[in-house]
C-alpha cells in the first residue's frame, strides 16, 4: 500500500529515467492522469497512454530524452507538499521555479494546473511539485 500517491509517481518517473528505460508504468488516478498530461503539454514526455484493465488502470509514459546527449528531459523532479506537511500557496506567493525555466503543479479549485496558468486564473492551491 502506498502512502503518497504523488511521490510514488514522481520516484517511478526518476527512477526509470536513472536506469535509461523508455517505458514507465504507473498506476492510474485522476489526479495522476492529469498530471501526465502537463507533463506532455510542458514538453517533458514523449507520448502517454491510459490503459484500463479490471482494476484500477496504468499509465505507461513513454520517457524524452536528448537524442544526441542521451540526456533525460526531466533534470528534476521533486515533491513539495507532502502528507506529512501540507504546503499551500496564493498566485502571488508562487515561486518562480529554476529562474522560470521550471514549472509547479498546483492542485486548486478549479483542478489541478500549472502555476502560471493558476496565476492567469488568481486561483491558489497546493503546491504539488516542481519539474525542471
Amino acid at each position: 500500500m502506498v502512502t503518497d500517491p504523488i511521490a510514488d509517481f514522481l520516484t517511478r518517473i526518476r527512477n526509470a529515467q536513472m536506469a535509461n528505460h523508455r517505458i514507465v508504468e504507473i498506476p492510474a488516478s485522476n489526479l495522476k492522469k492529469r498530471m501526465t498530461e502537463i507533463l506532455y503539454d510542458k514538453g517533458y514526455i514523449l507520448k502517454y497512454k491510459f490503459e484500463d484493465d479490471s482494476k484500477q488502470g496504468v499509465i505507461k509514459i513513454a520517457l524524452k530524452y536528448d537524442p544526441s546527449t542521451k540526456e533525460p528531459a526531466i533534470k528534476s523532479l521533486e515533491r513539495i507538499s507532502r502528507p506529512g506537511l501540507r504546503t499551500y500557496a496564493s498566485p502571488s506567493e508562487f515561486k518562480r521555479v529554476k529562474n522560470g525555466l521550471g514549472v509547479a503543479i498546483i492542485s486548486t479549485s478549479k483542478g489541478v494546473m500549472t502555476d502560471k496558468e493558476a496565476k492567469l486564473q488568481n486561483v491558489g492551491g497546493e503546491v504539488l511539485c516542481y519539474v525542471y
